[in-house]
């Protein structure tokens, strides 16, 4: 063989395999996703049970109490008539006037203070702030007529504010007596609800980065602008779902307004008490009942409406440290 015919077969040698490490590998096929297995006639019984209980322990005594409200007080036929009857009241409309205005009051003065006590708990490092963190949780647990309580000793007609005020002045009364008012009933509702407000909220802030924190005040951004662009974008969810439960509570609040002792506040829940247990006018106390029922849910199902509409819309932010410096 040849110089020339050797360095030929070489070549071809050589190309032969380079085509062979060159050629496409072909791709793996992907795995099918399993089935889903089917639900069987077994498992579909086991739902019967906890729909049986909702059913009989919360739906049926809600339908009682529906049907009750169209039934007239003389026993005829079941129609609107009572409904007609309580809205045409004075005392129906002023509940409910009072129930809003306090619900909205309530939910925008928890809102602000547990605003600014989850800031200063979450990123103002002073000792014991573990603590308190620690007992908003069990503050939770607390009825709302033992904080209503607490503020009568502190702040009643002859609690501890005013009998340290006639031991000083000599005077025969104090000059605290608010509790028996709306603004007393607002204080004590802002009080017990605040920590309703602060413990989503202590959640969301401890999701925070510190990095983001950190490089919006190397860029020279104060406090407050760091709290409204890199703080409060994050903290937006857990405040609107913890201003709706206090709404909501509030719409249904009856221990702090009957241990308050107001008697001219009247709210729905109060007005239903009256009726049906000092007035005997089931029926009347029925419809209040249903009124109450129908504007907790709207609400609810309000927030829920608004919140699935901007819960997708809304993308995770980052570098709103760096706006935040901007």
């Amino acid at each position: 063989m040849t110089r020339t015919q050797s360095a030929g077969v070489r070549r071809e040698t050589a190309a032969a395999g380079t085509e062979t490490e060159t050629a496409p590998v072909p791709a793996a096929a992907s795995p099918r996703p399993r089935p889903r297995p089917r639900r069987t006639g077994a498992a579909a019984l086991w739902t019967l049970p906890p729909i049986a209980a909702l059913a009989l322990v919360f739906l049926y005594p809600l339908a009682l109490v529906v049907w009750q409200s169209f039934t007239p007080e003389d026993g005829g036929a079941h129609s609107t008539a009572p409904y007609a009857t309580v809205f045409a009241e004075a005392s129906f409309r002023g509940a409910l006037t009072n129930t809003v205005l306090l619900a909205v009051g309530a939910t925008a003065g928890a809102l602000l203070l547990g605003l600014v006590l989850s800031l200063v708990i979450a990123f103002v490092p002073f000792p014991g702030g573990r603590a308190l963190s620690r007992f908003i949780d069990l503050f939770l647990a607390f009825p709302s007529f033992l904080i209503t309580l607490a503020l009568l000793f502190l702040y009643g007609t002859v609690g501890m504010a005013n009998g340290l005020w006639t031991e000083v002045t000599g005077a025969a009364h104090g000059p605290l007596n608010f509790l028996h008012t709306p603004w007393g009933v607002l204080l004590a509702e802002v009080t017990y609800f605040t920590p309703f407000v602060m413990r989503p909220l202590l959640a969301a802030f401890s999701q925070v980065e510190t990095g983001q924190l950190e490089a919006a005040a190397s860029l020279g951004a104060r406090p407050w602008r760091i709290v409204r662009t890199v703080i409060l974008p994050e903290a937006l969810p857990s405040l609107a779902a913890g201003g709706a439960l206090v709404l909501v509570l509030g719409l249904n609040e009856f221990g702090i307004v009957l241990f308050t002792g107001a008697k001219d506040v009247v709210t729905l829940p109060m007005l239903v008490y009256t009726k049906a247990l000092l007035d005997g006018d089931y029926t009347g106390a029925c419809v209040v009942a249903v009124v109450n029922i129908a504007l907790s849910v709207t609400l609810y199902a309000l927030y829920r409406t608004v919140t699935s509409r901007t819960g997708g819309r809304a993308a995770p932010r980052t570098g709103g440290a760096h706006r935040a410096g901007a």
